[in-house]
């Protein structure tokens, strides 16, 4: 309920109003009843989404990146922790998240040529 009061929150702030159709993976909390039927009460359209499909949104892949990033420097608090995930955050590239949003046409061909299955990406 709190992550779809914080969508509902975001989509006024950016006044979308019903012009939106919202995605989401298939994680069970997020399929629950009780979120389907807050979406069906607010009118928010729901993208039907295949579990366990491929994630297409490129930020995944930065966020994977950074885990790998920040893990190899073994941060050993909750301080550095964040001081190292800033770090590492600040040496992304604007050329990587470019190909990343490049790359997504071949992402989408190769998950619809493997019919929602795995792909390499």
């Amino acid at each position: 309920f709190a992550r779809s009061h914080m969508e509902d929150t975001s989509a006024r702030e950016l006044r979308l109003g019903q012009r939106f159709t919202f995605q989401q993976d298939n994680d069970p909390k997020h399929k629950a009843k009780s979120t389907m039927e807050w979406f069906k009460n607010k009118h928010i359209n729901v993208l039907e989404w295949p579990s366990q499909s491929p994630d297409l949104n490129p930020i995944e892949n930065l966020w994977k990146d950074l885990k790998t990033a920040v893990h190899k420097r073994s941060p050993s608090n909750v301080t550095e922790l964040e001081l190292f995930c800033k770090e590492e955050w600040a040496k992304m590239s604007v050329s990587t998240c470019a190909n990343l949003v490049e790359s997504y046409p071949r992402r989408l061909a190769a998950v619809i040529a493997a019919k929602g299955g795995s792909t390499k990406y």
